[in-house]
């Protein structure tokens, strides 16, 4: 946890929704300036701030809605912070909320340097990362047809599919498989949409591609020298983690991607884990993906996963895997050295 403590003449909280923001306005004593609901707009928001603009510091909860505020204060000079919204949770809790209540405790926090921060991502290449989301989602969508498909075979206890259904060629006859004509129907439907995605989503792979290369090259060649990260993994690890400077230690790398378990304690006591859903949710599931297709014809790999399993069990010497995998991406992507297999095993 990062917390914002730079000394500034007035602190700014914004309790920030899609129409309206609620601001409130501080001074280095703590005595309010400015208390009041505006609508979420730029020049609405300058006039509200124009007196307080020197030595002004703005503080905003991480939500959907904060990339046109963080870019206007970019523009305008003004300095910006973005709060991480589940530890403030756990920060500035109470038994009343409401707007007001909230945009004076954010004011309150950024003025006390207790507010914890979350990462600004750059807006050159927030769009991308936002595209390369959106198809990370519309190929779930894509799964979820293609395990339709197989789960209606075993629901009515049909032969097993021989072919391959999410190779193109191969879908034309298999609605043939299914004998009833409204199950035949249903399955019609998936395929056609199945169809309607790979149109979509293989231009995107290759726009997204091109952009990432026009990014950093170099370092999506790295991620891809690691086995079992291939074209899409590689596009999430660049654009989730953007600046691999910005994790002073590999430590804090790996709690951001969710690699690592956050013990709860108390006088020698462990009273268990949580944690669980601070991160980055897309770096762990490039992650655990990477660790399961590292194994996919590499034996020194299912070798060394088979001594963890005896000892730790099957899912936790995978995610252990995951997490070293972790350590890897950060190492080269710090030295900017390729993936070497054959340290990666002596230090394990």
């Amino acid at each position: 946890m990062r917390f914002y403590t730079q000394n500034h003449k007035h602190y700014c909280g914004i309790d920030l929704h899609a129409r309206f923001m609620y601001l409130c306005v501080l001074n280095a004593d703590g005595e309010k300036l400015l208390h009041r609901n505006i609508k979420a707009e730029p020049e609405t928001f300058l006039r509200a701030v124009a007196p307080y603009r020197e030595d002004l510091v703005v503080a905003v909860e991480c939500i959907f809605t904060w990339y046109w505020l963080a870019d206007l204060c970019a523009d305008e000079g003004i300095g910006f912070v973005l709060g991480h919204a589940l530890y403030m949770k756990a920060i500035h809790g109470g038994k009343a909320k409401n707007d007001r209540i909230d945009a004076y405790k954010i004011a309150v926090l950024l003025r006390g340097g207790t507010l914890p921060q979350a990462y600004v991502y750059p807006k050159a290449m927030r769009a991308t990362r936002d595209l390369l989301r959106r198809r990370n989602h519309l190929m779930r969508k894509r799964a979820e047809l293609l395990a339709h498909v197989q789960n209606t075979v075993s629901q009515y206890n049909l032969p097993p599919l021989g072919d391959r259904v999410d190779r193109k060629s191969q879908r034309s006859s298999l609605p043939e498989h299914f004998p009833d004509p409204i199950v035949r129907r249903s399955i019609e439907l998936d395929v056609q949409l199945i169809t309607v995605y790979d149109d979509l989503l293989r231009p995107l792979e290759l726009e997204l591609t091109r952009l990432a290369k026009s990014h950093d090259a170099f370092a999506y060649h790295l991620l891809r020298s690691v086995p079992g990260i291939g074209k899409i993994l590689s596009l999430v690890l660049l654009y989730e983690i953007d600046d691999i400077r910005r994790f002073p230690r590999v430590q804090e790398f790996l709690s951001y991607s969710r690699l690592v378990k956050c013990q709860k304690s108390s006088n020698g006591k462990v009273s268990g884990y949580s944690g669980k859903k601070i991160g980055n949710v897309h770096l762990k599931w490039a992650f655990g993906e990477a660790a399961v297709l590292f194994l996919r014809n590499n034996a020194d790999g299912q070798r060394y996963v088979e001594r963890l399993a005896k000892k730790h069990g099957k899912g936790k010497a995978l995610s252990i895997l995951a997490a070293r995998l972790g350590r890897a991406v950060y190492t080269l992507l710090q030295r900017r050295q390729p993936f070497d297999q054959t340290r990666f095993f002596a230090q394990g």
